[in-house]
């Protein structure tokens, strides 16, 4: 039998009288990396808090034991021995790197302080050789420039740089295992590849056992050997990467590989764990709702664009450079591009949220750049968008009800009172919520819940466009799978015109009729989706394919 490093067995956790997880058992093998996978809620973060003693107030580790095997002999019950001695292996020898890195780095402490503290707290050095250390970790993280990423703010970085940051850290003891959870999730596939190629470089390096914990089973065929797949508190079923990937014998392992879009074909609709019945799924192709031969006259122009950012007198980022393309009434035009390429700059501006330094915004035929504020109000019913984070872009202190018949009281939408709470119950209904979620705030809602209030506010002004920005990109593949569903049967009931912004190339290809790919502000290739998906001509565009999961 292999060494294991981490073994659980008959494992109970409970809050109050609530049972979180159900008396499961694993190991995790010394020197593999094991994929943990799962819906969110699934148990995954608490399987792995338990390891380290990190539960939230209030849920014990009611029955079972979590034995720890050290590389020098040694053996650890994590789940009874003393605190002090369970801080000596907390970071030491088990560290682990956290979901969002910005909320788990300090924001008024520079990255390299943050690394130097971790490495003189567990390691007898002093303050010059942990500066050592640091900078050989950061230049074998490959960050750019480790003098200048040591000196700089959590803010100042990416997204990928900073959760770089906390793999620096997490690995600055020389731990035995690596507790990674989701370190990829909301990434671009660029920056999501090089973070796995990362780990895969580490893992192999070190001998480091990692622990990966994950939403998308397509990831882990980038990187893991074994794969423990969680639903509901419980394991359903563990092996291999190859056996779970290739011939899963659980129906929630099918639904999970099934849900994610895929670039070789399309399905009428995307399979949803809800929706399963057996093991078939819908198969029908997904039918073109867009001509390939464009009509004369487009519901949106945008012509030579241009937008910049001012940071002081002198220092300005040029977001979008000369930008051009139009949206024809009925289509999904996706927007596709890494962080930073200006994707969602643009959507702000085509709405006048950002003022555009220079060029056209036509929407049918009138000059929306040109066009006094006033006259804009007027207009905004027509135009709406969906934003990325829906927690952060809903007001916490409004009900529901509230919220969505605000704007309908804007504008003027509905004879009455009485006729606005009927559509928003219409609404309630067709966005797949109940009509007593009408009184509640945005804190008592899941991810994939709110992101529906979201849509349903974008709706209540009777919009005939909508920009959706990245709108599912942190949500669960299934609960992914049901918005998108969603989005596609709302075009059709409402007529809907969409922009589809994300960097997920999988998605896009799913929802788009064209697709444009940008990269530092420009538009480098465009074209109908089949077209640009099989036939990139730009080296960018095959880049971003060749980067995506399975």
């Amino acid at each position: 039998m292999e060494n294991q490093i981490i073994e659980i067995t008959d494992l109970t956790l409970k809050l109050n009288k609530a049972v979180l997880i159900n008396n499961i058992s694993l190991n995790i093998k010394r020197g593999h990396i094991t994929g943990l996978v799962g819906e969110s809620g699934s148990g995954k973060t608490m399987t792995a808090l338990s390891m380290l003693r990190l539960l939230p107030p209030g849920i014990d580790i009611h029955t079972g034991t979590i034995r720890f095997n050290s590389s020098d002999g040694s053996f650890y019950p994590l789940e009874s021995i003393p605190e002090n001695i369970l801080n000596r292996i907390r970071g030491n020898k088990i560290a682990m790197i956290f979901q969002e890195p910005m909320t788990s780095l300090n924001p008024s402490i520079t990255c390299g302080k943050q690394i130097m503290e971790a490495i003189i707290r567990h390691k007898p050095v002093g303050r010059k050789e942990a500066l050592e250390q640091t900078l050989e970790l950061l230049d074998e993280m490959k960050l750019p420039d480790p003098s200048r990423i040591f000196k700089a703010w959590p803010h100042q970085l990416s997204g990928g740089q900073r959760q770089r940051i906390m793999i620096a850290m997490a690995l600055s003891t020389n731990p035995e295992m690596l507790i990674a959870d989701e370190p990829t999730t909301a990434l671009d596939v660029t920056v999501q590849k090089s973070i796995l190629d990362l780990l895969n470089h580490l893992g192999a390096k070190y001998n480091l056992s990692i622990l990966f914990i994950t939403h998308d089973l397509m990831v882990l065929k980038q990187i893991a050997d074994d794969i423990i797949v969680m639903q509901q508190g419980e394991i359903v079923e563990s092996g291999s990467e190859e056996k779970i990937l290739c011939q899963p014998e659980k129906t929630y392992t099918k639904a999970l590989i099934a849900c994610k879009p895929k670039l070789e074909g399309n399905p009428a609709r995307l399979p949803t764990i809800a929706s399963l019945t057996g093991s078939t799924f819908e198969r029908a192709e997904k039918k073109q709702s867009f001509p390939e031969k464009a009509p004369c006259i487009p519901l949106l122009t945008v012509q030579n664009l241009n937008v910049t950012y001012f940071s002081g007198r002198r220092k300005s980022t040029q977001a979008v450079k000369n930008v051009s393309f139009e949206v024809y009434e009925g289509e999904t035009l996706g927007l596709v591009g890494e962080s930073g390429s200006g994707k969602t700059t643009i959507g702000r501006t085509v709405l006048r949220l950002i003022e555009a330094n220079s060029g056209k915004i036509l929407y049918r035929g009138m000059n929306l750049t040109r066009m006094p504020e006033k006259e804009i109000r007027t207009l905004r019913k027509n135009f709406q968008i969906v934003f990325q984070d829906p927690y952060s872009s809903l007001n916490p202190r409004f009900t529901i009800g509230r919220m969505l018949r605000e704007p309908m009281d804007i504008h003027n939408i509905g004879k009455s009172r009485e006729e606005r709470l009927a559509f928003i119950e219409h609404l309630m209904g067709q966005v797949g919520l109940e009509k007593d979620a009408l009184n509640k705030y945005p804190h008592q809602f899941s991810g994939g819940q709110r992101q529906r209030i979201g849509i349903a506010r974008a709706l209540a002004c009777r919009p005939e466009f909508i920009i959706l920005d990245e709108c599912v990109s942190s949500l669960d593949v299934s609960i992914q799978a049901q918005i998108l569903n969603l989005l596609n049967d709302l075009k059709l009931i409402y007529g809907l015109t969409y922009i589809f912004i994300s960097h997920d190339l999988t998605v896009v290809k799913y929802m788009s009729d064209r697709v444009i790919i940008m990269k530092s502000g420009e538009i480098i290739e465009s074209g109908q989706t089949g077209q640009v998906y099989r036939n990139p001509e730009h080296e960018y565009t095959r880049k971003l394919i060749d980067a995506i999961p399975g």
